[in-house]
């Protein structure tokens, strides 16, 4: 097992990797950048190296001063958790090349899944049923137009790289699908440095259904459950549940079988999400994407199985084969999270980063929080605005829902503005908890203009 993990990332990820780190008996090294030198995870680790100015190109996405900093402190592995160089291929190559573990699945493996392109070609040949649409990025206009006839309006303009709805447009015509098009490659270009983009039909009432795998290096695979993450706004995640309240055991079984199946033919190991969209009017699953890389749900995850994935990834990383067997993953009750962000979100949920004055937590049976903060914190503006995760685990979905309204109520954050008075409203939503939820229900109900 390993001695030392560097963790190549911040805010409450950090917090997580170091808590499950010191209960195996490993030591963490934390980087950090000038911004966060009073973070909560610079004061846990056993050690902590500044890497750089805020600005994550100079800091959390600078390469180099990372693999410094594990040679400095001379570490076995690097935990990327979530964003920066998670799913950078090219960053787990090179800490591998330098005879360190990178935590997480091979380069070969983020190449074919990490791509939605390759992902969806790799798919297809392996008998995982996805969306109709291209079968790679289309070159022009021309083959966009050509496409969307085919399938026909409206279509999903989507970017190969990246994710969080960045690169993605929804077309009922052909002129907005040549000016989508457009601007979905721009913003593609800008957040990602790749502009490729692939064009499917657009599902009409749709949930966004994902199942947490995880693989070893012997080749065994497991499938972890699914979480519902349909609860969210221009494509980015607002609520995660588990397990989902939309599909029959038959359904979810083939999805558990198709995500192991698809994760095999990368001959992909450590943790991943597999993610589909689940059709309401056909009742017909269809692959999304893959993120090679633990989620920021995984939270749900583990609520609902009793499982630690962060110490299964650590696990799986030093070699150590599963130690469960399929038949032995059980799902127990019901979990839902929420993301406490520092975001104003009256106003387009615009950031609103600052100095928490009082940081006060819920606590107690079946509520859980992940989180970095603390009273005299100061929020930076450097990166995403999210304070925490809080989660919360009943017997079934209505205590679920129960136990949060109560933990957001006992929540305080005085200081920034916060997204809580946002979820208070949205569990009050009469379709929201007769569970008539679809990816557009809160831009339609909450944000129509």
């Amino acid at each position: 097992m390993f001695k030392r993990i560097l963790i190549a990332n911040r805010g409450e990820i950090a917090m997580r990797i170091i808590r499950a780190c010191r209960r195996m008996g490993i030591e963490t090294c934390v980087v950090y950048s000038t911004a966060d030198k009073e973070s909560l995870p610079v004061r846990m680790a056993d050690v902590a190296i500044c890497i750089g100015p805020g600005p994550a190109k100079q800091s959390y996405l600078n390469i180099n001063n990372i693999i410094a900093a594990a040679e400095l402190a001379d570490v076995d592995a690097i935990h990327p958790g979530f964003g920066f160089l998670s799913e950078n291929s090219h960053f787990a190559q090179v800490v591998r090349d330098c005879k360190i573990e990178f935590i997480g699945p091979t380069s070969e493996s983020m190449e074919a899944l990490g791509n939605k392109a390759k992902a969806k070609t790799l798919a297809t040949a392996a008998g995982v049923p996805c969306v109709p649409g291209s079968t790679g990025p289309v070159k022009d206009a021309d083959e966009a137009l050509k496409v969307a006839h085919q399938i026909g309006y409206p279509v999903l303009i989507k970017a190969t790289a990246g994710g969080g709805g960045r690169g993605m447009r929804v077309a009922h015509n052909d002129a907005s699908l040549v000016s989508g098009l457009i601007s979905a490659q721009r913003e593609a270009e800008a957040a990602f440095g790749n502009a490729d983009c692939i064009i499917e039909a657009f599902v009409q009432r749709a949930r966004h259904i994902e199942i947490q795998i995880i693989g070893d290096q012997q080749g065994n695979v497991l499938a972890l459950g699914e979480r519902d993450c349909s609860t969210q706004r221009r494509h980015q995640k607002l609520i995660e549940e588990s397990p989902s309240p939309v599909i029959d055991d038959k359904i979810r079984q083939s999805m558990y079988a198709d995500a192991i199946k698809l994760a095999k033919a990368a001959k992909y190991y450590n943790a991943g999400t597999i993610e589909f969209i689940f059709d309401l009017d056909r009742k017909q699953y269809y692959f999304l994407e893959m993120n090679t890389r633990i989620q920021v749900e995984h939270p749900v995850t583990e609520m609902v199985t009793g499982l630690d994935l962060i110490q299964m990834q650590i696990e799986v990383a030093a070699g150590l084969p599963l130690k469960l067997k399929q038949e032995e993953v059980k799902l127990k009750g019901h979990a839902i999270e929420v993301r406490i962000n520092a975001e104003d979100w009256q106003n387009n949920f615009s950031p609103c980063p600052g100095k928490i004055s009082m940081y006060v937590a819920p606590s107690g049976k079946g509520v859980r929080v992940d989180s970095h903060c603390y009273a005299g914190y100061s929020i930076p503006p450097n990166y995403d605005s999210m304070i925490a995760k809080l989660i919360v685990h009943g017997k079934d979905r209505a205590e679920a829902v129960q136990l949060l309204e109560i933990a957001l109520s006992e929540y305080i954050i005085d200081g920034p503005k916060t997204t809580i008075g946002f979820h208070q409203r949205l569990l009050k939503d009469a379709r929201f908890l007769r569970n008539e939820v679809t990816t557009k229900f809160v831009d339609e109900v909450f944000f129509k203009s």
